[in-house]
């Protein structure tokens, strides 16, 4: 499974990417994580505020933080897609 955090560096941005590593580490979720923080690789998802929570490339949430939990549901739902 890939998963990507996009973002362009902000706190919101890293504390997803902090967060989502310790879901994957938690759950034994055989998943990559990359950092996208390029704004026009970001645009290509059609986000328009981040950070942004990309499973196996359909974009899951942006806009917001989620909770450790949401992460977890989110990875669950769109990694076996």
């Amino acid at each position: 499974m890939e998963i990507k955090i996009l973002g362009t560096g902000c706190q919101k941005c890293k504390t997803l990417e902090k967060m989502t590593q310790e879901v994957v580490e938690e759950n034994n979720f055989n998943a990559t994580i990359t950092k996208v923080e390029d704004i026009m690789l970001i645009m290509n998802y059609g986000i328009l505020s981040t950070p942004g929570l990309v499973i196996n490339e359909k974009v899951a949430l942006s806009g917001r933080l989620p909770s450790k939990d949401e992460i977890k549901k989110h990875i669950e739902k769109y990694g076996n897609e």
